[in-house]
């Protein structure tokens, strides 16, 4: 069964701007000759990981509200700061998703995948203002 983690997106107030930090991101690895791999390194490492790795997303909330997901490729040990922590490793492709409301947590959680929203089908919703798109879905109406 696929399971998806969700995640909030501290520091950051537009997808736009999740975007340009992830692009920057890469070409920073790029430039020190690494591999252009995309990771959020965390202190838990997933006990269902084989679960999230078939087929599942990383979701990232923004400002309150789900509005994105990629697509979880790997988990791999790392250490920081002499302990161990788990990187999540994602795709690049970052696909928006219909918004909804989530409130806050610590850390990252399982998303089932019946409470994951849908991705943005229709063109013109996905490319309407990012201050319009949060009006709207706190109405209800996205």
């Amino acid at each position: 069964m696929t399971l998806h983690i969700i995640k909030l997106c501290v520091g950051v107030d537009t997808l736009e701007e999740l975007a340009d930090w992830q692009k920057r991101r890469l070409a920073e690895r790029k430039k020190k000759k690494l591999p252009p791999v995309l990771q959020h390194v965390t202190r838990m490492t997933p006990k269902r990981g084989d679960e999230v790795l078939d087929g599942g997303s990383l979701y990232w909330v923004i400002k309150g509200q789900i509005a994105a997901r990629q697509k979880l490729v790997g988990l791999k040990a790392v250490q920081k700061e002499g302990k161990p922590h788990c990187a999540l490793v994602y795709e690049p492709k970052l696909i928006p998703v219909m918004r909804r409301h989530h409130r806050p947590f610590q850390g990252w959680r399982y998303l089932d995948p019946k409470d994951a929203p849908p991705d943005v089908r229709d063109v013109k919703a996905g490319n309407l203002p990012e201050k319009l798109k949060l009006e709207l879905a706190e109405l209800g109406l996205l």
